[in-house]
């Protein structure tokens, strides 16, 4: 499914840096990344504030010009002219977190759901196609939102306009940013639903972002996990969440229900403009911290050895740590019994 060939958007070494504050080193925001989104399939970038996930997906989405590496859509590099972004835009769409913000309290839920028709001037038939979109994001009977103001809905009334006004353009992306994160919980269930649904009668492929585990869990294929800049372990959504190998994956599923003994991150973040030495996580790492690191003799490698960029396919892990515990021999390979228990 990520083979390069079948890539519907693909990002290989992406960079994205910001000036920093007061003549400070440059905000590495997006510092190296490999990312693949197969058509129809539903990848979830997961991580915590601050960690790079809007920027991506605004670089992904062409909304930020990269600093360095290149996103490709369909095998073509993105290009930056303004009729070249304009028809990528009709391609991929993008759906934000707070849909009080997306929707213009002055327009009418036909007009939201109609701006992109316009703007593509695609106005032959406008109403019914419109109406289809309404419909398709759950909006029924259409007819009877189309005069219908923002403030006159419900918050899940509202994400399904956005939605809407994304699907009225056929798109066969879509990049949602924390999709449900302002909704009630009762309404998260429907939207996600609403989104799986999308994807089954339209063949949409969706990146999704978001901090939150759980919802990966319930909508995506596979899972990519951002920390500072860089995506620190990939793979499907079952092997991911159920048995990580990246201490700070770990830390994250540590807190949901059922997750065990919560993992408690000592710190913030680092600043992105001052990304340390080695492993970028190992200053807040609990396998450094704990002696894990320095029993399997990477302890030195993790404050002083920089882990090379996933290349976004399988499933992998940048930490010293799971690459030693890999390459550990199999009693097979050392010739051992298949049935003697391991050592240590």
């Amino acid at each position: 499914m990520t083979d390069e060939t079948a890539s519907l958007l693909a990002a290989r070494d992406l960079r994205v840096t910001f000036p920093g504050r007061r003549g400070g080193g440059s905000a590495r925001a997006v510092d190296g990344v490999n990312l693949d989104i197969a058509p129809g399939e539903i990848v979830a970038l997961v991580g915590e504030s601050g960690c790079g996930k809007t920027t991506l997906a605004r670089t992904l989405l062409g909304l930020q010009k990269p600093t360095g590496g290149e996103v490709s859509y369909r095998g073509t590099p993105l290009r930056y002219g303004s009729k070249d972004l304009k028809a990528y835009r009709r391609e991929a769409q993008l759906v934000l977190q707070d849909p009080s913000g997306s929707l213009n309290p002055r327009h009418t839920v036909y007009d939201a759901v109609a701006e992109g028709l316009r703007i593509h001037g695609e106005v032959a038939d406008e109403r019914e196609r419109v109406a289809d979109a309404l419909s398709r994001a759950g909006m029924r009977p259409p007819e009877r939102y189309f005069l219908r103001y923002p403030h006159e809905l419900s918050g899940g009334q509202r994400q399904r306009v956005v939605i809407a006004g994304a699907l009225v353009l056929e798109p066969t992306l879509l990049v949602a940013d924390e999709p449900v994160a302002s909704l009630d919980a009762s309404v998260r269930g429907e939207i996600l639903a609403l989104l799986l649904r999308l994807r089954e009668e339209l063949g949409l492929a969706a990146l999704v972002v978001t901090h939150d585990l759980g919802l990966a869990w319930n909508i995506a294929d596979r899972v990519a996990v951002m920390y500072l800049g860089r995506i620190i372990e990939t793979g499907p959504v079952e092997k991911i969440l159920t048995a990580p190998e990246h201490p700070y994956t770990q830390a994250l599923l540590s807190v949901l229900p059922e997750g065990g003994t919560p993992v408690v991150l000592s710190g913030e973040p680092p600043d992105p403009s001052r990304v340390p030495g080695g492993c970028r996580f190992h200053v807040r790492c609990q396998a450094l911290a704990s002696g894990a690191a320095e029993a399997a003799g990477v302890a030195e490698l993790c404050r002083t050895t920089d882990l090379p960029v996933l290349d976004g396919r399988g499933t992998l892990a940048a930490c010293h740590l799971a690459q030693a515990r890999v390459a550990l021999p199999t009693p097979a390979a050392s010739g051992e019994r298949g049935d003697v228990e391991p050592q240590g």
